[in-house]
This record gives C-alpha cells, sequence and structure tokens, in this order.
C-alpha cells in the first residue's frame, strides 16, 4: 500500500482489525494472514464497487471467515473447528466498534519478548511495514528478520500472550516507539542519518496511543519530544548529507508547525500532569527549539532538566547529555568532571558517544590536540558513515 485514500484506509484499519481477531480467536500468525487477505480482497474491491459503510466490520467479517476456514482445513480441525463454529462471524452491522490499536500494541510489547523483537513486530503488526522493509530499516537480511518476527509470535504463544494493559506494559509500549523513533533519527549504522519510515511511523502510533490514552502525562511528553525533535531533521544534514550539528543548524528550516504543536503539548502536560522522564526530555528539546540562535540557548535551565532527569531515570547516557549541558552552562571543566564519573561505566566503555563529548568538551577547553585523538576515537567507533565523515572532520580542524 502506497499511497491514496483506499490505502491510506486499509492502513489505519489493519491494526484494528488484527487486534480484534486476535483478541477473539488467538492464533497471532493466523489471524496476520486473514487480516492480510481481506486487506488485499479490500483493495481490489473497494475501489470498483465503493467502501462499505462499515469497512472495519466489513474487514473483521472477511477475516474472520478466511480464518475459520483455514481453522477447519488444518489436521486438528475437529478441536479448532469447534471453537470457530462457537464464534462464527457476525454480520458487519454488529461488528464491537472498539479500537484495538492499543491492545495490538501491548500485545507485541509482551515482556517475554527482548526489545528487538518488540521493535519488529511492532512494526510489522501495528506499523503495517512489510518485512522487506523492516530488514532494510535495521540493515539485516530479510530471512533474519522474517525469523526474529516468528520468533516473536511463537514467544508470546508460549507465554500465553494476552492483552494484559498493566502499567508496566504502558512503559515497554512507550520505549519501543521511542527506540523506533531514535534507530530513525539518528541510525545506528549505514549511509543515511536519517530513517524517515522509522520516525514517521513511531510518531504515527505515539499520536494513536495518545488519542487513546489522553490523560497520561507520559504519552503526551512522547510525543511532544518525538515532534520537537523530527521538527530540526531537514537541517541535520547539509547538501552531500553531511552531519550538521545543532549549533550550526539553519534554524529558519527547522518544522515550526511541529514545534508549535510540540511546545503546546509538553506545556499543558507539565501543567496538569506528574512530571516523568518523557516530559523533562521533551521540555529540554522546546527550549532548544525556541532558541531562536544557537547563543540564546538557555543551557542553565537545560542542565538543570538534565539534573532531574538524572534522578527520575538514571543511566549513562542521561549523564553523558548532562555533561554536555554543564560544559555549556558551567564552563568544559566542570563538564570534563562529570564526563568522568562514566569512564568505568562498562555501558559505555565502547560507545563513540562518548569520547565524541569529550573531544567537543576539550575543544572548548582549548585542548587541541586531546580533542584530535578523542573525535578520531570516537570516528573509529561509530558504525554510522554520517557520524563518521563528521568526527572526521572535526578531527581535522585541530
Amino acid at each position: 500500500m502506497t499511497g491514496g485514500p483506499t490505502e491510506d484506509l486499509l492502513r489505519a484499519q489493519a491494526p484494528q482489525v488484527l487486534g480484534a481477531l486476535v483478541r477473539r480467536y488467538g492464533h497471532f500468525d493466523a489471524c496476520e494472514d486473514a487480516v492480510q487477505e481481506a486487506l488485499l480482497a479490500a483493495a481490489v474491491q473497494w475501489p470498483e464497487q465503493g467502501v462499505p459503510e462499515n469497512p472495519r466490520g466489513w474487514l473483521i467479517t472477511v477475516a474472520s471467515r478466511r480464518l475459520t476456514d483455514q481453522l477447519r482445513s488444518e489436521e486438528s480441525r475437529r478441536r479448532r473447528e469447534e471453537a470457530a463454529a462457537a464464534a462464527e462471524p457476525r454480520v458487519p452491522a454488529h461488528v464491537s466498534q472498539q479500537d484495538d490499536t492499543l491492545m495490538l500494541l501491548f500485545l507485541c510489547c509482551h515482556p517475554a519478548l527482548t526489545p528487538p523483537s518488540q521493535i519488529a513486530l511492532t512494526l510489522r503488526a501495528v506499523g503495517g511495514l512489510t518485512t522487506a522493509q523492516i530488514a532494510s530499516a535495521f540493515l539485516v537480511p530479510e530471512t533474519t528478520m522474517a525469523q526474529r518476527i516468528s520468533r516473536a509470535k511463537q514467544r508470546i504463544k508460549a507465554a500465553g500472550g494476552g492483552f494484559d494493559v498493566g502499567v508496566e506494559r504502558i512503559g515497554a509500549v512507550l520505549h519501543v516507539l521511542y527506540l523506533i523513533f531514535n534507530e530513525g533519527y539518528t541510525a545506528t549504522s549505514g549511509a543515511d542519518l536519517r530513517r524517515g519510515e522509522l520516525t514517521g511511523e513511531a510518531i504515527r502510533l505515539a499520536r494513536e496511543v495518545l488519542r487513546l490514552l489522553p490523560d497520561d502525562g507520559e504519552v503526551v511528553g512522547l510525543l511532544a519530544l518525538m515532534l520537537l525533535t523530527d521538527a530540526r531533521s531537514r537541517a541535520r544534514t547539509g547538501p552531500d548529507g553531511g552531519l550538521v550539528p545543532l549549533a550550526e543548524q539553519d534554524r529558519s528550516r527547522w518544522d515550526r508547525r511541529s514545534i508549535q504543536e510540540g511546545v503546546a503539548l509538553i506545556t499543558a502536560a507539565l501543567a496538569r500532569a506528574p512530571l516523568g522522564p518523557y516530559q523533562l526530555q521533551a521540555a529540554i528539546a522546546a527550549l532548544h527549539a525556541e532558541a531562536e540562535r544557537a547563543e540564546d540557548t538557555d543551557w542553565r535551565q537545560i542542565a538543570e532538566l538534565y539534573r532531574l532527569l538524572d534522578a527520575f531515570a538514571p543511566g549513562p547516557m542521561v549523564t553523558l547529555n548532562r555533561a554536555v549541558a554543564v560544559g555549556m552552562a558551567d564552563g568544559p571543566k566542570a563538564g570534563l568532571d562529570l564526563l568522568a564519573t562514566l569512564d568505568g561505566d562498562e555501558r559505555l566503555a565502547s560507545h563513540h558517544r562518548l569520547d565524541a563529548v569529550r573531544a567537543h568538551l576539550l575543544e572548548m577547553a582549548g585542548d587541541s590536540a586531546a580533542a584530535r585523538e578523542a573525535y578520531l576515537t570516537a570516528a573509529r567507533r561509530t558504525t554510522s558513515t554520517p557520524e563518521r565523515r563528521y568526527l572526521e572532520s572535526r578531527a581535522a580542524r585541530m
């Protein structure tokens, strides 16, 4: 499905139909196959015959019929046929209008799955991306990604996966969407800095979660963070595809509509909802977005927000970003002192960002020789071509 009213409608309905079938019948794999057949039938029939009055009901009915036919044809048809016969598909007029998108997201984020498997299954089942598209985004062979998705479905089945809407599962859903967005915004490897299909899908799914959980401050915060961050996309690369750092970006190229929406969202959330990590990150992104020039950035307030974030969700990457803010607010030595607390952290032992931040602070401190070595070390450790070229160019300037 590449575009057009019918394709857009089918894409929006697909996760809801799949969620309804899985909720009713189980058999994740079989339900997904049946939904794909129903979508194909709709793509052929609707442009000629018109969109039915109840598109979701039509798709659920057709998919249910395909599913029951499939269950009856299997060798263990007697037991499954009895279950299917007890739940014959209803006519579209009686199909529940409940939106199962969130339920399907929760199922894909089953705690029995690893984060990579949660991401892959979410993109496949909820995002509607093909296995080939997901494999391409993560730079692995299609067969590898197909096996990962298949194993994820089997693991959910073995764990007796159901639609558990617990607090811990909400956190997993948001974390998976956050990881999908980050991989799209700054690809961890490959020739391209950004993969727009992943950032776009993460934002779309975050909007769906917000539509279903409008009072959750962290859902609001995550969507605001995505919008405010993605608003800078056009300015992050030069004509040659090279990385342009935040301080050097042409801010007139930032997407002001996304910034306005993001600022409005986070402002409202901070006023009414309990504070959380995604809201704090969105507040930091808003301060960057509202500075008309790099030199107007309120680094002291950003450093304070990172201090709060470090208390809410401590971790090496938070400390790393906080070191940058502290270095900008209180001088490079203060930043380097904070950065030194990460030297023994095995989670960052070979991560290029630790060396890149050290290089930046050393450059600010006027230690060109040490900065050059740190930039070159960071360049050797990154697997992203645009980042490597940028780091090498910084080293060359020393």
